[in-house]
């Protein structure tokens, strides 16, 4: 029987990752008081990977009613979700996951967790998210391939258009429900039995690419990962990592690299994992302005 999201709702949790990332926590603790219509109080844990000032955030953070989970130390993305939601009871059975930097639309979880009741094989849901600009980022995208991925390293610097960037950035429609290989972890409501039958996120991806190996491990358990764009929520700081750090760019790419690597791990195929490598290698030392 499908539930309704006022009687799903409290058996969901939000879950962030904080790191110095006062600037906008504030706005999306906010956020979430009204993204569920529904009377019942969602549990939101804001997970901390070692921030500058712990006592300020921690307060900030409890007196918008929300949990602060000192983990002491930077475990990544990946880690630091899965510590938060290992401090979830039985009861929770939806997670939605989201950056920091993120708004969410008054409603969209209601959106969210709507479409993940109507289908058991849902492992995740992920809405449209929107650019200060009024853009849509290509959140929901095609599991990267090894010719994609050699193709995009490649070209995308100097022929930002080629086809193996198009196909790595997208997946179809912007405003059509559709299922896709995977969703951004920048925010994304997941089915919590899916997400720690998987042991959750890959901790060994400590930042980037944690949420293609999880749309791609999900797909491989028989799930599917759905883009809902009835649920919108604001990427206000999607442009400050426009000018990452070299060593930011490094990361991304290893990364990069460690997905398709193990995604096509056949001996055989050893000269086209170093052309990746090379080319990832090359990319990463040259300023991008998208992934």
């Amino acid at each position: 029987m499908t539930r309704t999201p006022e009687s799903s709702v409290a058996e969901t949790a939000i879950v962030t990752v904080s790191y110095n990332s006062g600037r906008y926590l504030d706005d999306f603790l906010a956020s979430t008081q009204a993204a569920t219509r529904a009377s019942t109080p969602v549990r939101v844990v804001v997970a901390d990977n070692d921030s500058d000032d712990v006592t300020r955030l921690a307060a900030s953070t409890t007196s918008q009613g929300a949990e602060f989970l000192e983990l002491g130390s930077n475990r990544g993305y990946g880690g630091a979700v899965n510590a938060a939601v290992r401090q979830l009871g039985p009861e929770c059975r939806w997670i939605l996951i989201s950056n920091p930097d993120v708004v969410l639309d008054p409603g969209s979880l209601d959106v969210l967790l709507s479409t993940a009741e109507s289908d058991e094989s849902i492992g995740a849901v992920g809405p449209a998210v929107i650019e200060p600009d009024g853009s849509v980022y290509p959140s929901a995208r095609r599991v990267p391939s090894l010719r994609t991925g050699l193709g995009h390293a490649l070209f995308a610097n100097v022929w930002p258009d080629n086809p193996w960037t198009r196909l790595y950035h997208l997946d179809g429609e912007h405003d059509v429900r559709r299922t896709t290989g995977w969703l951004s972890g920048a925010c994304l409501l997941v089915r919590r039995s899916a997400f720690e039958a998987l042991g959750g996120f890959d901790e060994r991806f400590f930042m980037y690419f944690e949420d293609v190996d999880l749309g791609y491990r999900l797909g491989r358990a028989g799930f599917t990962n759905v883009y809902e764009p009835a649920a919108r929520v604001m990427h206000v700081g999607a442009h400050s990592t426009q000018n990452s750090s070299r060593e930011m760019r490094l990361v991304h790419h290893r990364s990069a690299y460690r997905f398709l690597a193990g995604k096509y791990h056949g001996w055989y195929l050893w000269p086209l994992r170093a052309g990746l490598r090379l080319a990832l290698g090359v990319r990463a030392r040259a300023r991008s302005p998208r992934p």
